[in-house]
């Protein structure tokens, strides 16, 4: 779903990212090109990873944008804006605080383009929630829909439904704010491996040359290849926390 976020230079650097370490495993464990072809899964594994934390990090980002967009809605329901106008009053605001090509400005051009030909607010939101798949823009657009059904203040329902979401996305962001270090010192002992046999390589070359261009130095350093991608797998999986 935010795959399309993902921008063509973003791309590239995570291709030079992939191909910079796979290089990098080459030289340190082989001291050879040669088996490149074999480490192709490697590659894509690394590949796929990255394109799976970018596109985390862009949905974060959207829903921190998402946040910003309905409390300026709440804002101009307060003041005394229908739906609709608060809507367009939103779009005003952000387009002042992001970037033309923000996630969240083309969602809100859309909208008003869309409220601009007549189509009912319900419709609007519902597409909007349809085309991000999001949960919070979910749960905002049921709120909305449940406050029209009921024939009830809508309004107070929205503002109190603006003001949990709002909460719950500010208290999921202290909560990975306070994992990021676990997450660097994973990140970190990833990196040990290779700065160890880069230092031996340098300091005591002559020790580790047994490893190099024998079957016996190959097998024990694909062993160690092996142990070092599950122990990349295992760690990915104990710092991925879901909030």
């Amino acid at each position: 779903m935010w795959l399309q976020d993902i921008r063509k230079y973003e791309y590239a650097a995570g291709i030079i990212q992939a191909t910079g370490l796979t290089g990098l495993m080459l030289y340190v464990f082989y001291e050879s090109f040669l088996p490149a072809p074999l480490f192709i899964p490697v590659w894509i594994v690394y590949l796929k990873n990255w394109i799976e934390d970018i596109s985390k990090k862009k949905e974060q980002q959207f829903r921190e944008q998402f946040r910003d967009s309905i409390q300026a809605i709440a804002t101009a329901l307060k003041t005394g804006y229908s739906v609709e106008n608060a809507i367009r009053e939103a779009g005003k605001d952000i387009s002042s605080m992001y970037e033309k090509d923000a996630r969240i400005r083309k969602e809100y051009d859309t909208m008003c383009h869309q409220l601009d030909m007549k189509m009912p607010v319900e419709s609007v939101l519902s597409t909007f929630a349809e085309r991000t798949g999001q949960e919070d823009v979910e749960d905002f657009v049921n709120v909305f829909a449940a406050a029209k059904r009921s024939g009830g203040d809508s309004i107070s329902i929205i503002r109190n439904a603006v003001r949990i979401i709002s909460e719950k996305i500010e208290t999921e962001k202290e909560i990975q704010t306070m994992i990021a270090s676990e997450k660097l010192e994973f990140n970190i002992m990833c990196a040990v491996p290779f700065t160890i046999i880069l230092y031996m390589k340098l300091t005591f070359g002559e020790f580790l040359s047994v490893l190099y261009g024998n079957p016996a130095g190959e097998t024990v350093m694909t062993i160690c290849v092996c142990v070092y991608m599950a122990a990349y797998s295992l760690g990915r999986r104990i710092v991925r926390i879901e909030v």
